[in-house]
């Protein structure tokens, strides 16, 4: 049997034929690089290629690194295998990578999503032969509300946090759902202060998106001057001596995984908004059903899960280890085990 296009090594994903791989976790010679979390886009290859929206981004992640940016649809040929790079939707300058060999075409998606979040190019489903997707979120449980709803929800409960004289403090990703967050905040309620991380990644971003301006928090920052505004900070932040000094506040977090019911509680946060830059289960079943792909591998998630469903629904279905993960990765176990009963 010949070699597929794309193999699963201990590297990563690799294209034999052009001694390429995609989002390797270990040094290569050459890699493809979907986006700019770092699960996906690690230090040490020789040559990266991204979408140019990107490159900014792995540039202030990785440091001095060889690069090189191409546009959404633009085909480029390694020893006669063909790669283009589409919209993903997952975060800014996030893509699917398409490989085409011999009338045969494969799709990697990274991570992705289907809702138009206003700052990322929105996802575009590509037909294909072989479609490899995650499934961070592969259970019937994850719906998401539309966006706008819950950025309503979010700017009422800032008000709210304001009336009675507190700080909000709103947790996110770094890269991603921090700037999902800051573009729609409503800076006629306050003024949104930052963490180092989130502003020092916010300011890489700024040339392609108009957000609203951020203040940083530095040592000199007075409690009273956070008082009735908001703070956006990363996850890692809750429960740092950093945050301390900012009493009297309330929290909360923006992930996929406030569905889970316990937790917000289990986190020691105050308030949850169900809010994810992956794709939800009908997300995930739509996309791969608009590819026409018969083949579908499942990379990360609930992959045994997920890949049982496909199968019964008559799709040649398998999962494949990697070392790719969710960036919030908060699951909480023994609610998984529930929800996991509804596929059953």
């Amino acid at each position: 049997m010949k070699n597929p296009l794309l193999e699963f090594t201990d590297k990563g994903i690799y294209c034999s034929v052009a001694k390429v791989y995609l989002d390797p976790w270990k040094p290569v010679e050459k890699a493809i690089i979907s986006h700019g979390h770092a699960d996906h886009s690690r230090w040490g290859h020789k040559q990266y290629i991204t979408h140019h929206r990107n490159v900014p981004i792995i540039s202030h992640r990785l440091g001095e690194i060889t690069v090189t940016g191409v546009e959404w649809g633009e085909s480029f040929v390694i020893n006669n295998v063909k790669f283009s790079l589409h919209p993903a939707g997952h975060i800014i300058g996030s893509s699917q990578i398409r490989v085409e060999h011999k009338g045969e075409i494969w799709v990697f998606t990274g991570d992705y999503k289907t809702e138009n979040d206003g700052i990322s190019t929105p996802y575009e489903p590509i037909k294909c032969d072989t479609f490899i997707t995650e499934c961070t979120f592969g259970l019937p449980a994850f719906k998401w509300t539309p966006q706008q709803e819950v950025f309503e929800n979010i700017n009422q409960w800032w008000a709210e946090n304001q009336r009675e004289g507190k700080t909000s403090i709103l947790f996110g990703y770094s890269l991603g759902k921090a700037q999902r967050l800051l573009k729609y905040l409503n800076t006629d309620i306050g003024e949104i202060y930052t963490h180092g991380a989130i502003e020092n990644m916010t300011q890489v971003l700024r040339p392609m998106v108009d957000f609203p301006e951020t203040t940083l928090i530095t040592k000199e920052t007075k409690k009273e001057e956070l008082l009735g505004n908001i703070v956006l900070a990363p996850p890692s932040a809750h429960g740092s001596t950093w945050i301390r000094k900012m009493v009297p506040y309330v929290t909360a977090s923006a992930s996929g995984w406030m569905t889970f019911r316990g937790a917000r509680r289990r986190r020691a946060i105050d308030k949850g908004f169900v809010l994810s830059d992956h794709c939800d289960w009908q997300g995930l079943l739509s996309s791969i059903e608009a590819t026409g792909a018969e083949k579908i591998i499942c990379t990360h998630g609930y992959t045994e899960i997920f890949s049982r469903y496909l199968r019964e629904q008559g799709y040649d279905a398998r999962t494949e280890e990697t070392q790719y993960g969710d960036e919030e990765d908060n699951t909480v176990p023994d609610e998984t085990a529930t929800l996991e009963k509804q596929t059953s």
